[in-house]
């Protein structure tokens, strides 16, 4: 049917996404809030309004008729897959035949009949489902085709719209199998052979052919590229999406409903999903995995510890040549002299490590926080990877951080380290380091963060385009996939490395709106930084061929993992919601309905800081960590930096109680987010199915064993069913007339 063909958009269209995009970002850097409806009871149509606009699309009789028959069919439908078509099947029909939902105990559901379309008219009705399956469809297909994750039960859904079959996919992404006892993370002797590929960046993206002679033809390998009017298309059609009216009305309503409807379930349930966990035996919220999903390396360590370190090396070092300040050598005892400063005398407060008021929409201030004592010696000393002593320092203090971690067991981190573009031989100095240093812990999973600081090297003349940046980010990627044996210690390093990361300061206003016409990365030649879009769109065009190629190895591939919706406009978290397998932050989906209730749709993970959060951008009581979490966004807990923001050894644990003391967390709460921060993280599969259990990635409380994550059944069973509920909405809204 013409509903379910998509179709590319027109001028008008685009004119429109120009319109709203101008309206989001004007006057980006006065302006508090983007959106009017922050505040509780306000609707989007004001209610006055909204009678008229209902009376006056409900007059005739048969339109009413029509509405009511619509509505009444509406029960909660699971996803079933048949040989010929994929269908809905009721909630109780499931709770009958499957003999996995016998694991369940009986609790309270909340259900809701009669005649509601949440506020809006039969016509709005279809008109918003159209939208939302649309933009389900797209975060689908750039999921799917850069090998990154998209959940099953919204892909059964759209199939049964469709009225096609549902298949399970095997194209996900590869990780690496943890290491075995006695084999050696470093070894090399594996490593694939040369595949003899010419490689060339056109447009800012890699491509690949057979060799030189076809590259010169214009003939790249069958590898899937991304289309930049396409991506245009849609994310123009997303934007429109957003600022629609009815949709805005729609998405609003259902998320107030989400949150009042866990706020009776726990009413409700709270009691039985206890007993649960008190009939758990030898789990509880100390012994159940959690990952720390946002932390950056530099700033891996809590403040106590860096400042015991630096004086354990002046007893050790005081003698050793350490730094090279414009040619002339000094020793550690030299430089500390220099600085006018002795270890001894140091403290956690003459450090000033420590994120304080003064940082409170200072990201700038709180990037001289990096910097021990205010000295950038000590940093380039202590927490870089190139220096006199090539990072010896940095990577034992990260080794003594992933030590502390194996100690506690069930505690996991991902920290970022920085490539920054600025020249190709940082991968192999990188490599180097973490190879000769032995930078290896089994609790540790490793990320690549790229900070958008083009403009600084551009002013600087490091670089003369902002392709030759991209270059230097992918090139040695893609060479070291194509030939790891003439870069073995990349090779390995790679196998280590679990995803990429977009880092910067996003209330940095670009001005800049990503479109067709945008000038291509060679021709960006200006010292003004490109906007947040036009990162996110290059790194992922370049990702999505370097996760095909990896894949056709047998390699691992790479999740991409932005910060997004820590402040800025809205089209940050519409740009990540096409291309990003999960975010860091999301704070400003509050301000945006329709984007809030896609994230919950798509159950794209967030990883959430409310405390770096606290000193940075939003106070901890009005960090909207709860309200996500109530309404069933996927939500983990993460640090992102120990050293500014924590005072324990343990800064995850910290985290986790601090939320549960101010948000009044319960145990059932804090298990689920921690089950949340391993689905999300970049551990193997077969790590996953050893901490939650061999059928994790069921949806649902299939997926769920008690025994590893001590969340109820109830709990699962509940969010399942919540999130099939707003699924079959959009399927009940596309029904053929």
């Amino acid at each position: 049917s013409p509903l379910l063909r998509l179709k590319f958009i027109d001028e008008a269209m685009r004119s429109f996404a120009e319109k709203v995009f101008a309206s989001e970002v004007k006057d980006e850097e006065t302006r508090q809030e983007i959106s009017p409806f922050d505040v509780e009871d306000i609707c989007p149509i004001s209610r006055q309004e909204m009678r008229e606009h209902m009376i006056l699309h409900e007059s005739s009789a048969e339109k009413r008729k029509k509405r009511l028959f619509r509505m009444k069919t509406i029960a909660l439908a699971v996803p079933v897959a048949q040989r010929s078509i994929t269908r809905l099947s009721a909630i109780d029909e499931v709770i009958s035949t499957s003999p996995l939902y016998q694991t369940v105990p009986d609790f309270q559901r909340v259900q809701i009949t009669g005649d509601y379309a949440s506020g809006v008219t039969v016509e709005d009705f279809e008109v918003v489902c159209k939208g939302l399956y649309r933009a389900l469809c797209i975060r689908e297909k750039y999921m799917q085709q850069s090998v990154q994750r998209f959940p099953r039960t919204p892909s059964q859904y759209l199939r049964a719209i469709e009225g096609e079959v549902w298949r399970a996919s095997d194209i996900g992404p590869v990780f690496t199998p943890p290491v075995k006892d006695g084999q050696d993370p470093f070894e090399t002797g594996n490593l694939p052979e040369d595949l003899g590929y010419h490689i060339q960046m056109k447009d800012g993206v890699v491509y690949i052919y057979g060799d030189k002679a076809a590259a010169e033809r214009n003939e790249p390998k069958d590898l899937p590229y991304l289309s930049l009017e396409h991506f245009v298309d849609d994310m123009n059609f997303l934007l429109a999406l957003i600022a629609q009216g009815p949709v805005k009305t729609y998405a609003h309503r259902r998320l107030k409903f989400l949150s009042s409807k866990f706020q009776v379930h726990e009413m409700l349930n709270e009691m039985e999903e206890i007993k649960e966990l008190k009939n758990n035996p030898h789990r509880d919220f100390y012994n159940c995995r959690k990952v720390d999903t946002h932390i950056h390396a530099a700033a891996c360590m809590n403040q106590k510890h860096l400042l015991r370190f630096i004086k354990k090396s002046y007893c050790v070092d005081a003698d050793r040549v350490v730094y090279n300040a414009n040619g002339k050598q000094l020793t550690l005892k030299q430089l500390f002299q220099q600085l006018n400063l002795h270890p001894y005398d140091l403290t956690v407060d003459s450090l000033d490590v420590h994120a304080g008021r003064q940082t409170f929409q200072r990201f700038d201030k709180f990037n001289d926080k990096y910097n021990p004592v205010g000295a950038s010696e000590l940093r380039d000393l202590y927490l870089k990877t190139e220096n006199a002593i090539n990072g010896e320092y940095f990577a034992t203090i990260i080794k003594e951080v992933g030590s502390d971690l194996e100690d506690a067991k069930y505690q996991h981190a991902e920290p970022r380290l920085s490539i920054y573009g600025r020249s190709a031989e940082e991968w192999p100095k990188l490599a180097s380091w973490f190879n000769n240093h032995r930078v290896y812990s089994p609790n540790m999973k490793w990320m690549i963060q790229v900070p958008r600081i083009y403009d600084v090297f551009r002013s600087k003349n490091f670089l003369p385009h902002f392709e030759k940046m991209l270059e230097n980010i992918f090139v040695p990627v893609f060479e070291a996939t194509i030939n790891p044996q003439s870069h073995k210690e990349l090779s390995v390093f790679l196998r280590h490395i679990t995803g990429f990361d977009s880092v910067d300061d996003e209330s940095k206003h670009s001005g800049h709106m990503f479109c067709t016409k945008s000038p291509k990365p060679k021709e960006w030649t200006s010292e003004k930084n490109p906007s947040y879009t036009y990162y996110l769109y290059y790194m992922y065009a370049n990702i999505l061929v370097l996760n095909n190629l990896r894949r056709q190895r047998g390699m691992n591939t790479f999740l991409f993992r932005p910060h997004c919706g820590e402040a800025g406009a809205l089209t940050h978290l519409l740009t990540a919601f096409m291309t990003a397998d999960n975010i860091s932050h999301g704070l400003n989906l509050k301000k945006s309905p329709v984007l809030q209730y896609l994230y919950f749709l798509a159950q794209i993970p967030i990883a959430m800081s409310p405390l770096s959060n606290n000193s940075l951008f939003l106070e901890y009581a009005k960090n909207p960590l709860l309200d996500f979490h109530q309404k069933g966004l996927m939500v983990s807990l993460s640090t992102d930096d120990p050293m500014q923001f924590h005072y324990t050894k343990e800064a995850l644990m910290e985290e986790y109680a601090i939320a549960a003391q101010v948000f009044k967390l319960s145990t059932c709460d804090m298990c689920e987010i921690a089950r949340n921060s391993v689905l999300q993280c970049g551990l193997s599969h077969e790590e996953k199915a050893k901490f939650l259990g061999e059928n994790y990635q069921e949806e649902g409380p299939q997926g769920n064993d008690i025994r590893k994550t001590n969340v109820a059944q109830i709990r699962m069973a509940y969010r399942y069913e919540t999130w099939c509920y707003e699924l079959n909405l959009i399927a009940e809204g596309l029904k053929a007339e």
